[in-house]
């Protein structure tokens, strides 16, 4: 992995964690931070090596979304610029290979939350807030807020955090399936830590099978997912470890079996 100025990306095992280090500034993105997020996760996307992704941030911030101070000075065309690479860079994580796990440690606010919104998995701690206030500069989310937020909270909810701009608690956020536990300041890490231990040790073809079949559960076609299904399970039941771990299951059943007589 390159060296990069904005986060640092650690791999231990089969596990990656990408840790956002601009905490002086809540994590905010700026262009820079933008190119290396990106660079990050397609490096990780084709490293057979890693099974799974843990992405946090340092301090008290998630990612405060866009960093304002340079937001403000863009011309209009490097605006535009920035927003197009910003498509590209949620689009790194959200059609990663390997599941990526969100460890909200603060503030996830417009971009910070956009981000979330492209993750598989959202643990957070008990003080984390999102939001998606962009209202509030008299703008819209423009990195697909819009849309993954109606996707992932449907449309009434959407519609009154975009709206009022507010910035909620993560906890309100786990009944609507976004958020799928909140834990304790301290325990963040080692459970996003433990769940992406537990993906990595699967096999890889059947996990990056699982993201791709969820993905398109969501836009996409139901015989047209029901087919994908069918074709990545007959791929997976012909592969070695396939065939070795449903004879090894038959064998333990068997045995069993055989004691229980």
């Amino acid at each position: 992995m390159p060296a990069y100025q904005t986060l640092t990306v650690e791999i231990s095992g089969r596990v990656a964690v990408v840790t956002f280090r601009r905490a002086d500034q809540l994590n905010a993105m700026n262009r820079l931070m933008q190119g290396e997020i990106t660079g990050a996760f397609e490096a990780l996307s084709g490293d057979d090596g890693v099974g799974a992704i843990v992405v946090t941030g340092e301090g008290r911030g998630f990612m405060a979304g866009a960093d304002i101070k340079e937001y403000a000075a863009q011309t209009a065309a490097e605006f535009d610029a920035f927003q197009a690479a910003g498509t590209r860079m949620y689009a790194a994580i959200e059609n990663n290979r390997k599941p990526v796990i969100a460890a909200v440690n603060g503030f996830a606010l417009g971009g910070g939350m956009e981000l979330v919104l492209c993750c598989d998995i959202v643990i957070a701690n008990q003080f984390a807030k999102l939001g998606l206030p962009e209202i509030k500069l008299g703008l819209i989310p423009g990195g697909g807020g819009t849309q993954r937020s109606v996707q992932k909270l449907g449309r009434n909810r959407a519609n009154l955090l975009l709206m009022t701009g507010a910035i909620v608690p993560a906890s309100e956020f786990i009944d609507a399936g976004l958020v799928n536990e909140v834990v304790d300041v301290e325990r963040l890490m080692p459970r996003a830590l433990e769940l992406a231990e537990m993906i990595a040790a699967e096999p890889a073809a059947a996990i990056e099978g699982l993201k791709a079949l969820t993905a398109h559960a969501v836009s996409g076609d139901l015989a047209d997912g029901l087919a994908m299904e069918r074709d990545i399970l007959g791929g997976l039941y012909r592969s070695e470890i396939g065939q070795q771990r449903v004879k090894a299951f038959a064998e333990k059943s068997a045995a069993r079996a055989k004691v229980a007589q």
